[in-house]
């Protein structure tokens, strides 16, 4: 999360923090689906095939020519994720869900 806040795109599997301040090609990218409700086994292949298409198509493509995409990038991951995920906001978040609710 500090990352962000420095305007570092992410790019990892959607769990903790990520699932919520993914935003697809915006904020960063997923490896793999999106999980569901229900525990369901892993595909590591898919995985593995997602990672290195992003990365070939997307990620490098994207650092390394076209530099302007790369600047809208990394200012959406501060714009979204750094005003979203701050201490000001936990706390109150906090406070309002343990001693108001």
């Amino acid at each position: 999360m500090k990352a962000a806040l420095n305007g570092v795109p992410h790019f990892s599997v959607l769990d903790g923090w990520w699932l919520e301040g993914y935003v697809e090609d915006l904020t960063g990218w997923s490896i793999g689906p999106r999980p569901n409700d229900v525990e369901e086994e892993i595909d590591q292949k898919q995985d593995i095939e997602d990672l290195y298409t992003k990365l070939e198509k997307k990620i490098l493509p994207a650092f390394y020519k076209d530099r302007e995409r790369w600047e809208n990038i990394m200012k959406h991951c501060i714009a979204f994720n750094g005003s979203f995920f701050n201490t000001q906001r936990m706390v109150s978040q906090y406070v309002t869900n343990a001693y108001f609710k």
